[in-house]
C-alpha cells in the first residue's frame, strides 16, 4: 500500500474527468494529481464517439432551452472552441458543419419564427430559413423527386460554426496538454477499477482491485458509477438512477450537416436528429432512440448489478415511474422505443421518424448502427418524486465531489471542470492563474 498522498485524485477518464485534469495542471499551482480509469485508455465509455451524438451543443438549435439556459450553454461550448484553437490536431477533434433545427407543419413553423425573434439578439449568426433557403443548404430535407415537399417548413440555422466534436480525441488532448506541464506531477492509473472510497482523518483512501491510492481531494466523474460510489459512502441516498440508452441508425450521406427537429416539451428525451458521423465517412447517422435499460454501461452486462444497487427501488421511485407513464406522450414514446430494439421491425418504425427530416428516405437506406449508442444516467430525486433533467452534483463539502449526467452532455466539460477546480483550490488553499484562464478559455 502506497503511503504517498496526492493532492487531487480524479476518478473517471471521460471527457469531464480529463478536462479537470487539464485545468488543474494548466491553471493552478496544484502539483500532484492522479487520474484513475478502469479501462485501458481514456473516454472508452460515454465519451467515445460511438456512444454519443458527437454534438457541440451551443443552445441555438435545441428548442427545449430557454434563452437564459441557451446563453449558458453557448458560453460553455465556446470554452471548448477556444481551447482547441491552439491545438495542432484541431481538425481531428472539432468540426464545422451547417446546422439547423427544422420545423414541419404550421405549429412548429410558428414556434420557430417566434423563437427566432427572441434568440437572434444573443445568437447573432442565426438565420431564419424558408423552404427555398433550406433547399440551398440541405436539399434532401425539403426536396422529393425534384419538387418541394408539401408541408410548411422553416428552419433556424447557423451555417459556419463549430458544432461537432470527437469527444474521445478531445479527452486524449486534455491528457496530452496536461502532461506538458513541468510544474505538475501527473499520475495516470489505467486498468484501475475503484471498489470503494474510505475517508480517514481527512485523507481519502481509494481502493482498487490491487492497490490503495490516497488523496486530499477526490472528484468522481464516472457516470452512473459516481452515484454508486457516493452511496457506498452514505451520500446521495435520496437519489435513484434511471439509465436511458440511445441507439442510432445509418443511412447513405443524405445531409451536409446537422439537422435537429423540434423538441416535444412533454418528453424528457432528445428529439430525433440527423448528423454527419465523424467516425464513419460517407454516412449520415440518425437518432437517438431512447430505451430504459437496466445497465450503467450499454455494452457491459456486468453493470446490471451496479444498476440494481443504485436503483434503490421504493415508493418515491415507483411514483416517478407512474407519473411518467400517466403522460400519454411519454407512455407511447417509451413503448415505441422498446419496439425500436426489435430486429426486423425497428428499421421500418424508425424510417417513419427519419422521414420527417429526409422525406425521400426508403427502407433500404436505413440500417441499425450496431455497436453505437451509450447510456445516460438520469437521476430520480426520491424525496421530491421527480425525474431530474440536466446535471447532478453531490458535494458534501468534505473534500469529495461526485458528478453525474453532465448537461448538456460533454459540451459542458470545461465549464463543469472549472466549477470543480474552484471548489478544489478553495479547499486546498491553492491558487488559480485567473489571467491565463481568461485569456485562453474565456477570450
Amino acid at each position: 500500500m502506497s503511503e504517498h498522498i496526492h493532492q487531487v485524485a480524479i476518478i473517471g477518464g471521460g471527457v469531464c474527468g480529463t478536462a479537470l485534469l487539464y485545468l488543474l495542471s494548466e491553471y493552478t499551482d496544484i502539483d500532484d494529481v492522479v487520474l484513475i480509469e478502469k479501462y485501458d485508455g481514456v473516454a472508452k465509455v460515454n465519451s467515445h464517439g460511438r456512444n454519443n451524438s458527437q454534438t457541440l451543443h451551443c443552445g441555438d438549435i435545441e428548442t427545449n432551452y430557454t434563452l437564459e439556459k441557451a446563453s449558458k450553454v453557448k458560453d460553455a461550448a465556446e470554452m471548448v472552441v477556444n481551447y482547441t484553437a491552439s491545438l495542432d490536431n484541431r481538425d481531428e477533434i472539432i468540426f464545422k458543419y451547417p446546422k439547423m433545427v427544422l420545423g414541419v407543419g404550421e405549429r412548429e413553423c410558428q414556434l420557430l419564427r417566434e423563437r427566432f425573434e427572441v434568440f437572434r439578439t444573443r445568437f447573432t449568426t442565426m438565420q431564419l430559413l424558408e423552404k427555398e433557403d433550406i433547399a440551398k443548404v440541405e436539399p434532401n430535407v425539403v426536396m422529393v423527386n425534384g419538387e418541394l415537399r408539401p408541408e410548411p417548413c422553416v428552419a433556424l440555422a447557423v451555417l459556419d460554426e463549430y458544432c461537432a466534436v470527437d469527444f474521445q480525441k478531445l479527452a486524449e488532448s486534455f491528457v496530452a496538454e496536461a502532461q506538458k506541464s513541468e510544474s505538475t506531477k501527473l499520475n495516470i492509473s489505467m486498468h484501475s477499477h475503484v471498489e470503494e472510497i474510505l475517508e480517514k482523518d481527512g485523507i481519502f483512501h481509494i481502493n482498487t482491485q490491487d492497490k490503495s491510492i490516497k488523496a486530499k481531494f477526490v472528484v468522481v466523474s464516472a457516470g452512473g458509477h459516481s452515484l454508486l460510489l457516493a452511496q457506498q459512502m452514505g451520500y446521495g441516498l435520496e437519489f435513484s438512477c434511471l439509465p436511458v440508452a440511445g441507439s442510432f441508425y445509418f443511412t447513405p450521406k443524405v445531409l451536409n450537416g446537422k439537422v435537429y427537429t423540434v423538441q416535444n416539451d412533454k418528453l424528457p428525451f432528445a428529439a430525433v436528429h440527423g448528423d454527419p458521423d465523424v467516425l464513419v465517412e460517407g454516412k449520415t447517422r440518425f437518432g437517438p432512440t431512447a430505451l430504459l435499460l437496466p445497465m450503467l454501461e450499454r455494452y457491459n452486462l456486468g453493470t446490471f448489478f451496479d444498476f440494481l444497487r443504485v436503483l434503490r427501488l421504493d415508493k418515491g421511485v415507483l411514483k416517478v415511474f407512474w407519473d411518467l407513464f400517466k403522460v400519454s406522450d411519454i407512455r407511447n414514446y417509451i413503448f415505441k422505443n422498446f419496439l425500436f430494439e426489435v430486429p426486423g421491425l425497428r428499421r421500418w418504425l424508425f424510417l417513419k421518424d427519419a422521414k420527417k427530416i429526409v422525406p425521400s428516405l426508403e427502407l433500404k437506406d436505413v440500417e441499425f448502427a450496431k455497436g453505437f449508442g451509450g447510456v445516460r444516467p438520469q437521476l430520480i430525486d426520491k424525496k421530491k418524486s421527480i425525474l431530474m433533467l440536466g446535471e447532478a452534483k453531490i458535494n458534501p463539502g468534505t473534500g469529495i465531489i461526485f458528478n453525474m449526467t453532465p448537461s448538456p452532455g460533454a459540451s459542458s466539460c470545461l465549464v463543469n471542470a472549472e466549477v470543480d477546480m474552484r471548489l478544489i483550490t478553495e479547499h486546498l488553499s491553492a491558487v488559480i492563474d485567473e489571467d491565463k484562464l481568461q485569456a485562453v478559455l474565456h477570450k
